[in-house]
C-alpha cells in the first residue's frame, strides 16, 4: 500500500471514533515547536572556547560539531529539511554574531549583533525566541541576579534588559512574538544559612529588568525554575514556588521544564493547573534520566502525556520549545528525533476522541475509559504521521536518517 492508501484506511478507522484526521493534520501544521540552536554546538556559542558552567554539561565528543555561525545555520537548515511543518528557532544570547574585530560583553549586546539571525529567520519564515545567557561567564562564577555583589548583579540586570530590547527587535522584524526565558544557575552546594536574602535580591533584580519599556504584546517574558543543579544540590534561588508566584503577580509567564523537577514530579500534571490561572504557559520539553540530563526527547509516556495536556488546554496557549544537548550522537539526528517525536506526540493527542474520554470520566465509567485509552495505543497513528510527512515534503519514516548520514559524510566529517 502507498502512504496515501494507508492514510485513507487509517482515516476511516479513526472516523468510527468520531475523529477527523484531516482536521488533526491541519491543527498539527499550526503548532510550531521552537527548536533550540544549542544542540548543534553543545551550548558553546560564539564567544570563544570557555568551558560550560552553571551546572550545565554536554557529554560526548561525536565529530561534526558546528564551530561558527555559518556551520550552525547550515546544520539547522538540514535538520529543518527533515522535520515537517513550520517552526521557530530558540537562541541564547551567547550566539551573538560580531563583525570582524568587534566584541561586546553580554551587558552591552545590541540588536545589531543578531541581525544575521533575523536575516536567516526572515528568509525561511521562522520566528525567533531568546534566552539571556547567565552561565559560562566569569561574572557567573558564584551568582547572577541574586548576587550579593552589587556590580555583579547590575551586570546581569543590564544583560537581561539588553535581551528584552533584542527580543522586541526580533518580534518587530519577523512579525511574530518572541518569548524571552530567564533562567539562572544561582544556588548553593550545601545547606544555606539564609534562604530569604538571595531570593529578595532576585526579586529586586527581576523588578528592575521588567521596569524597562518593552511591548508586552510582542515580547513574552518567562521565568524558569529548577529543583537543583550540579554544584547547587541543596538550594536553588529560583525555585518553582518563587517563579510561579512572581509570574502571577507581575503578569509574565512561568516556564515549566520537565527536567527541572523532582524525578517523581510530572510536568504533564502541572499544565492544566497553570492554564487555569495564566493565559499562557511556556514549556521546555526534554528527557531527564535520573536528573536534569537533557537527553533527546523520545516518543515516551511523559512526552505523550504532556502533548495531551497541550491539546486539551489549547495549543495556542502553550509556548512550546525543546531543550536538550547530546554530544554523544550525530547532532542533526538529535534535533530531528526530538522534534519529530514531539510532533508525533501532538498528533497522537489530536487523534484522540477527547470529548468522549472526558465524558467517560464524568460518568465515572472507568472500565471503558481504560479500555479505550489502551486500544488507542495501537491505532494506526503512524499511517497518519507518514501522510503528514509526505504532505510537507520531508522523508517518511526512517528515510530521513539516510539523508542525515549523507550530510555527515559530505559535511560534518570534514570538520576537524
Amino acid at each position: 500500500m502507498t502512504v496515501a492508501e494507508r492514510y485513507e484506511a487509517a482515516k476511516e478507522l479513526y472516523a468510527k471514533l468520531g475523529v477527523d484526521t484531516d482536521a488533526a493534520l491541519k491543527a498539527l501544521s499550526n503548532i510550531p515547536v521552537s527548536m533550540h540552536c544549542w544542540q548543534g554546538d553543545d551550548v558553546s556559542g560564539f564567544e570563544g572556547e570557555a568551558a560550560l558552567s552553571g551546572g550545565i554539561q554536554a557529554t560526548g565528543d561525536y565529530p561534526g560539531k558546528a564551530r561558527n555561525p555559518e556551520e550552525l545555520m547550515a546544520d539547522i537548515d538540514k535538520a529543518l529539511s527533515l522535520i515537517p511543518g513550520k517552526h521557530r528557532i530558540n537562541l541564547h544570547a551567547n550566539y551573538a554574531i560580531f563583525q570582524a574585530g568587534e566584541q561586546a560583553d553580554r551587558d552591552q549586546l545590541e540588536p545589531k549583533h543578531f541581525a544575521k539571525w533575523v536575516e536567516f529567520a526572515k528568509e525561511r519564515g521562522l520566528g525567533l525566541d531568546f534566552n539571556p545567557t547567565m552561565f559560562s561567564h566569569p561574572k557567573a562564577a558564584n551568582a547572577t541576579l541574586s548576587s550579593e555583589v552589587p556590580e555583579i548583579r547590575k551586570f546581569w540586570i543590564d544583560h537581561c534588559k539588553a535581551c528584552l530590547c533584542i527580543a522586541q527587535y526580533f518580534a518587530e522584524e519577523l512579525g511574530t512574538y518572541c518569548t524571552v526565558n530567564i533562567w539562572i544557575p544561582d544556588g548553593l552546594k550545601d545547606i544555606p544559612g539564609d534562604r530569604m536574602a538571595p531570593r529578595a535580591r532576585l526579586k529586586d533584580s527581576l523588578d528592575q529588568i521588567l521596569s524597562i519599556d518593552y511591548d508586552r504584546s510582542k515580547v513574552f517574558v518567562a521565568v524558569e525554575s529548577k529543583v537543583f543543579g550540579i554544584g547547587f544540590e541543596s538550594y536553588t534561588v529560583g525555585s518553582h514556588e518563587f517563579y510561579m508566584n512572581y509570574a502571577a503577580k507581575n503578569d509574565i509567564l512561568c516556564l515549566l521544564d520537565n527536567g527541572h523537577y523532582h524525578p517523581t514530579e510530572m510536568v504533564s500534571d502541572k499544565i492544566s493547573s497553570m492554564l487555569l490561572f495564566f493565559d499562557k504557559v511556556a514549556l521546555h520539553v526534554t528527557r531527564p534520566v535520573r536528573w536534569d540530563s537533557d537527553h533527546v526527547v523520545l516518543y515516551d509516556d511523559e512526552t505523550r502525556e504532556i502533548a495531551k495536556e497541550i491539546i486539551r488546554g489549547g495549543a495556542d496557549r502553550v509556548l512550546l520549545a525543546l531543550d536538550f544537548f547530546d554530544a554523544s550522537i550525530n547532532r542533526i539526528c538529535a534535533w530531528v528525533v526530538g522534534m519529530r517525536n514531539m510532533q508525533k506526540a501532538l498528533l497522537n493527542a489530536l487523534l484522540m476522541p477527547m470529548d468522549r474520554l472526558a465524558k467517560l470520566q464524568e460518568e465515572r465509567n472507568f472500565s471503558e475509559l481504560m479500555m479505550l485509552q489502551e486500544e488507542l495505543k495501537t491505532y494506526p497513528m503512524g499511517a497518519v504521521w507518514d501522510y503528514f510527512c509526505q504532505q510537507n515534503g520531508v522523508p517518511v519514516r526512517e528515510g530521513w536518517f539516510e539523508e542525515a548520514m549523507k550530510y555527515e559524510k559530505d559535511v560534518l566529517s570534514k570538520r576537524v
